[in-house]
């Protein structure tokens, strides 16, 4: 299963979400996208132990690499629909390795045929 940006926050930081978001996080079959890498660790007022933590918690899980075929694949899901370009990658990954996304943000995704979507944070 593919994780979205949200989960790795949710899980790295306080908050009622944190145990549901780790519970996916340690998951055997949990995995993420190179772009949520980047979005998560990339983002400029990450704090140096989030950074850590965050780091640690993706070092237990694959990530998936941004291939020639899912660029493309993510550059025909930005004409077909207005997506964000980290979700049409994200998106795309999902579908190049047929996994469903983990995402507490459904809306990002629930226009796209063919995935499948799992928000932890649903009762």
């Amino acid at each position: 299963m593919l994780l979205d940006s949200n989960i790795l926050i949710y899980a790295s930081k306080a908050s009622p979400f944190q145990d549901k978001a780790t519970e996916f996080l340690c998951n055997p079959e949990a995995c993420i996208s190179a772009i949520t890498y980047l979005e998560v660790l990339g983002y400029h007022k990450l704090g140096t132990d989030e950074k850590a933590a965050i780091e640690a918690m993706i070092s237990r899980i694959e990530m998936y690499p941004i291939s020639n075929q899912i660029i493309q694949m993510a550059t025909e899901l930005r004409q077909q629909k207005s997506i964000s370009l980290g979700d049409a990658i994200i998106a795309a990954t999902a579908l190049h390795y047929q996994q469903p996304i983990v995402t507490a943000n459904v809306q990002d995704f629930k226009y796209l045929e063919g995935i499948q979507l799992i928000n932890p944070l649903e009762k």
